[in-house]
C-alpha cells in the first residue's frame, strides 16, 4: 500500500486498521513499513475517502485547535483519499494474492489464500478410506510469514516422500516438488498466511507431527496443523484414535462437512449428494 503525502493529513485512522502494524505516524503523515505490508488492502477498503481538500482539512484542524473546540472525526474513514493500492509487479504481486481475500489465484483460479483445503472431499473424493488430508497453515494477522519460512516446512515434508495437492498455490510455486524448493526469487517475500496441503496414510500422522514438532522452532511464525478422513458408516472419525495416541487433541471446532451443494455423478450415471459419508476435519 502506498501513502500520498500530499494528501495525507496525519488523522492516524489507518494506523490501528493494518493488520500486520505496517503503518504509523511519522513528521506529520502516515508512513508504510513495505516490509512488513502483505498488499491486503484491507486500510484501502475499510477507509473509504471522503474525498476532501487536504488544505481545507488542515486548515480546519489548525482552526479547532487554536480555538480550542472538540471535534471527534469518523473514524472509518480517509477524509481525503490518501490511501494508494500500488500497481504491483512479480514477485511482490504474490503479497496481494495470498494476503487479499478477493484476489483470485492465477493457479488455482481461487480468491483468498487459493485453495479450498480439505473441505469439498465429500465432492471430490480424494481422500480415500484409510488415508488423510493434511493442511498446515502458517502466518496469521500480526506475524505473517515469509517464504523463506514456507520453504522450511516444504523441504522438509518432501524428505518424507510427500506428494503435495497439485491444486494449491504454494505447490504451484515450487521450482522443485521433489525436493519442496520454492522459487529462489519469492523468499524474501511476505504474506498474511499460506496453506500447504497433501494427503497421507492414516498411521503415517505421527511422523508428520514429530517432522513439525522439530522444525517449528526454526520458523518465525505460528503453524497450525489440520487433519481430515472420511467417517465411517457409524460415523466414527478415523484420525481421531491416532491423532489422541499421538499426543494431539482435536479442536472443539472441529467441522463436518456433507457436501449438499454439488451432487458427484458416479460412473454408474447414479446421483449421489454425499449424505451417507461426511468427511470431518479437526
Amino acid at each position: 500500500m502506498l501513502i500520498n503525502s500530499r494528501k495525507c493529513v496525519a488523522c492516524g485512522n489507518c494506523v490501528p486498521v493494518c493488520p500486520m502494524g505496517a503503518i504509523y505516524l511519522e513528521a506529520g503523515v502516515a508512513e508504510v513499513n513495505q516490509d512488513a505490508c502483505v498488499e491486503c488492502s484491507t486500510c484501502y477498503r475499510f477507509l473509504p475517502s471522503e474525498g476532501l481538500p487536504p488544505a481545507l482539512v488542515r486548515w480546519a484542524r489548525r482552526a479547532i485547535q487554536l480555538l480550542r473546540l472538540r471535534f471527534d472525526q469518523p473514524l472509518d474513514r480517509c477524509p481525503t483519499g490518501a490511501l494508494e493500492p500500488p500497481d504491483l509487479e512479480w514477485p511482490r504481486s504474490l503479497r496481494r494474492a495470498f494476503s487479499d481475500p478477493l484476489v483470485v489465484h492465477d493457479d488455482t483460479g481461487l480468491a483468498g489464500r487459493g485453495t479450498e483445503e480439505i473441505k469439498t472431499n465429500d465432492i471430490t473424493g480424494r481422500i480415500a478410506e484409510g488415508e488423510a488430508g493434511v493442511v498446515i497453515d502458517l502466518g496469521r494477522p500480526g506475524i505473517g510469514v515469509h517464504f523463506h519460512d514456507i520453504q522450511k516446512v516444504t523441504v522438509a515434508l518432501a524428505a518424507l516422500g510427500t506428494e503435495f495437492e497439485l491444486d494449491n498455490p504454494v505447490t504451484q510455486l515450487m521450482e522443485d516438488r521433489a525436493t519442496g524448493q520454492l522459487k529462489p526469487e519469492i523468499l524474501q517475500e511476505k504474506v498474511l498466511s499460506a496453506i500447504i496441503e497433501f494427503k497421507t496414510a492414516l498411521d503415517r500422522l505421527p511422523q508428520y507431527f514429530r517432522l513439525i514438532d522439530e522444525i517449528e522452532g526454526e520458523l518465525d511464525t505460528v503453524i497450525c496443523i489440520g487433519v481430515s478422513s472420511r467417517c465411517g458408516p457409524d460415523g466414527a472419525v478415523p484420525h481421531q484414535a491416532v491423532c489422541e495416541k499421538a499426543g494431539r487433541v482435536l479442536s472443539l471446532n472441529g467441522k463436518t462437512n456433507l457436501g449438499l451443494g454439488r451432487p458427484v455423478g458416479s460412473e454408474s450415471g447414479k446421483t449421489d449428494l454425499g449424505l451417507g459419508r461426511p468427511v470431518a476435519s479437526g
